[in-house]
This record gives structure tokens, sequence and C-alpha cells, in this order.
């Protein structure tokens, strides 16, 4: 059996990307699985140190979090970054930011229950 080297690991192309029609922006967009270290980023915004939910507000900014976070360009950076940028992106159509979500929780393996878990609901 041969083991991967550090050097394998790190230079794989491994995060999985998906393109994504939206008839409601008039076009298609990239969605690209969540880094582990996005990932980490993204659930900290919800959960606190113990486990439990931290934001009252529950799915509030959850889905226009999640697009922000997995919404990139042809390089596979992200298009929406700053705190501005994210908020104009939840005042967006629901139909529109959820068919993303949808996708970026499938290619990053969120579950229901992981989604549950980060809105407290």
């Amino acid at each position: 059996m041969t083991y991967l080297s550090a050097e394998q690991i790190l230079g794989a192309d491994d995060l999985a990307c998906e393109d994504v029609p939206v008839p409601e922006w008039g076009g298609t967009v990239r969605v690209r699985e969540l880094p582990g270290t996005e990932r980490d980023k993204f659930e900290s915004a919800f959960v606190g140190k113990d486990g439990a939910s931290v934001r009252a507000e529950g799915l509030e900014g959850f889905r226009a979090r999640l697009a922000a976070a997995s919404i990139v360009d042809a390089d596979g950076k992200q298009l929406f970054r700053s705190v501005a940028e994210v908020k104009r992106l939840g005042e967006k159509s629901a139909r529109a930011l959820q068919r993303v979500c949808d996708v970026a929780t499938r290619l990053s393996k969120m579950s229901e229950e992981d989604v549950k878990e980060l809105t407290g609901n």
C-alpha cells in the first residue's frame, strides 16, 4: 500500500463545484463545496462553544451567508466577501437563494440535521 504525501494531499484539487442556473438573476452561478476552514467559519457564526445555537433569530442570515460562502468565480474565488454584500445578497429572491443553498449543502455534505443544529430549529 502506498500512502499519500502531504504535498499530494495539499496539491489535490478536491473541492467540488457545480454550475447552477438562477433564472431570477438572469444567468448561472458557480457553487463550490465549502473548504474545511470556510465551513468551520460558517458554522461558528451560528453555534457557540458549548454547541448551542448563538443566534436567537435562528435562520436569519443563514441562506445569504451560505450562498455568499459558496458562490465563486471561474477561479474559485468568493464573489461576496463584505458584510454589506452578504446583507444585500440576503435581500435577493428567497427561491434563488434556496436553489444555491440546496447545492451548497449537498456539495459540502451538510445534512438536514446539521442545518437544524446550526439554526436552532
